[in-house]
Formats: structure tokens, C-alpha cells, sequence
């Protein structure tokens, strides 16, 4: 499993684990042990999470494993996110979905995800989406807090565009690590509207969340997801593979932004068929095939 570098105090797996789903798998707490641990032994030690994920369960459900197994703690990396208000029976009070990167939303979304996944630190927080209510030296002073108490040990964004990164990372004395993306090959946006080519720039490592389009890419919904299946299945005829979720994996990790696939599966033989995309060597013409696949017209 390749591994890359967000920070002088953070490497990850190129491979993330995404936890959104977590509360319908509908597994004990030793069978999400157990498919934490056949995880790490795949080479995937970095784990997606965020506080609003399963009508904000996941991530005590996820917690529990360190009760069986405290000594688990140390071979992972935690990614979390805050930032969104939805409304729920946990926070009677919220009457609209909406967003709130206040100082005292971020401290206090923070220390409910430590005592949730039952640990002391976050290898990794999020601002979960950009917020047009957000006052940067409020986020800033609240980062400097969680930096000092230990309890945060690096930061980054997810669904921000260029300015919007750069507007907060600007303000804050560190630097902000990842950008987590919607990244597929369904999904160009951020091929086309200069967020890779800042990360590139910046030498930002995104994620990609969604990598299958939400299963569009397995199931089309559309004509343009049914045009890039057919891509999909007659290029990875030509190469001799037996799934295509490899394939587009492996399209992503070809990419040289570094970029890394959040897989958001509870079957532990859709990870492994993810770990395995290293192994394709997809051409540049293979590469743009399916681009233009996606793009429903040649390239200029």
C-alpha cells in the first residue's frame, strides 16, 4: 500500500476508509473490530469520519473498538469532520440544515468526536464545507486552541474551491493539509475549475470522496454515467480485469496530484479490489478515454 505524506506530522494510506455509512452495516462492535483490523492488515490505516455521519452515530459506534482494543489506537490515522447543523432528534433545537464554523461550534463539535471515538487527538480535522457565514480568525482561534491542547493535530478542508482555501489558510499560522474533493469520473469539476491544478500548486494532497459517483458508475442512473460504463468495461476488457470499480481507481491514483480515494464500503473484498488498482498501469490514452468519456466530447 502506498502512503503519502499531508504534513511533517501526518502520512496517511493512499487508500481511506470512509465511515459515512457506518451505521447501516449493521455490525457488532467485534465484527467492525474485525473489519477495522483485516483493514490494516490490506495496508488502509486512515479512517474518514465526521460528527454528522449516521444522524451523528458513526463515530461512537466506531469508538467502541477502542474499548476492545485501546492498543488499535496507534496503528491508525482519524480524520474527522465539523461544520454542519442537521436536523435531528440529538439537537432538538436545530429547525433548518445549515452550516457553523463558529469558535464555539468547532471546540465544542471537537471535544463531542474525541469523547465519541474515545480517544485524546484527531489525527486530522475538517471544516466540512464552506461556510458563507464564516469569520476566518473565529476558525483560527479555535484551531490554535485544539493545536495546544493537543486534542487536533492537523488541519484541512473539504469541498472548498481555490479562493476559499486559500482565503483560510491565509489567516492561519499553520497550514491547512488536504482538501477532501468529489473526484470520479463521472464527477470533473475539479479538473476544470483550477482546485487540482492548486493543489498541484500549493503541493496539496486531496482525497477524493464518492470515487464511484455513488454507485452511478456500477449501476447507471443517466446517459452520461451509461456512456462511461461502456468506456469503463471495454478498457478494462483490453487490460484482462474482472471488476470496474478497479479501473476507477486506478484512473484516480494515476493522477500525479497524489490524490487519495475515500471507499466508502462495508465489504471488505470491495476494499481489497481498491488496493489492487495500484497494480493497473493505465496508459495516458486510457486515461483520456474515459476523460472524454465523461466529458461527451474530444478533447480540443
Amino acid at each position: 500500500m502506498q502512503r503519502i505524506k499531508l504534513s511533517d506530522t501526518l502520512e496517511i494510506s493512499r487508500i481511506v476508509h470512509g465511515m459515512w455509512r457506518l451505521s447501516e452495516w449493521n455490525m457488532s462492535s467485534s465484527e467492525i473490530l474485525n473489519f477495522v483490523e483485516q483493514s490494516i492488515e490490506l495496508g488502509v490505516t486512515t479512517f474518514d469520519h465526521a460528527d454528522i455521519y449516521g444522524n451523528y452515530t458513526c463515530e461512537k459506534l466506531f469508538g467502541k473498538i477502542f474499548s476492545k482494543k485501546p492498543a488499535l489506537r496507534k496503528e491508525i490515522e482519524l480524520i474527522t469532520k465539523c461544520g454542519i447543523k442537521l436536523i435531528s432528534d440529538k439537537f432538538p433545537d436545530t429547525k433548518l440544515n445549515h452550516y457553523d464554523t463558529s469558535y464555539n461550534h468547532i471546540i465544542k463539535s471537537v471535544n463531542q468526536s474525541l469523547k465519541n471515538l474515545k480517544t485524546d487527538y484527531i489525527d486530522l480535522l475538517l471544516i466540512h464545507r464552506p461556510d458563507p457565514l464564516m469569520n476566518p480568525m473565529k476558525v483560527v482561534k479555535a484551531f490554535n486552541q485544539l493545536f495546544k491542547e493537543g486534542k487536533v493535530l492537523n488541519l484541512g478542508v473539504s469541498n472548498f474551491n481555490p479562493a476559499q482555501f486559500e482565503m483560510l489558510n491565509h489567516h492561519f499560522d499553520g497550514k491547512l493539509v488536504t482538501n477532501q474533493l468529489e473526484i470520479s469520473p463521472y464527477c470533473l469539476e475539479h479538473f476544470t475549475n483550477n482546485n487540482i491544478d492548486f493543489c498541484l500548486k500549493e503541493k496539496v494532497k486531496p482525497m477524493a470522496w464518492s470515487p464511484l459517483a455513488g454507485g452511478m458508475l456500477m449501476n447507471p442512473g443517466d446517459e452520461k454515467s451509461k456512456r462511461i460504463k461502456v468506456k469503463l468495461e471495454q478498457i478494462s476488457k483490453e487490460i484482462g480485469l474482472d471488476r470496474i470499480d478497479k479501473l476507477i481507481y486506478a484512473w484516480i491514483l494515476k493522477h500525479p496530484a497524489d490524490i487519495a480515494p475515500i471507499i466508502g464500503s462495508g465489504k471488505i473484498e470491495r476494499l481489497k479490489s481498491a488496493t489492487q488498482a495500484f497494480e493497473i498501469k493505465l496508459t495516458t490514452e486510457q486515461w483520456f478515454e474515459i476523460f472524454v468519456a465523461s466529458q461527451g466530447y474530444p478533447v480540443p
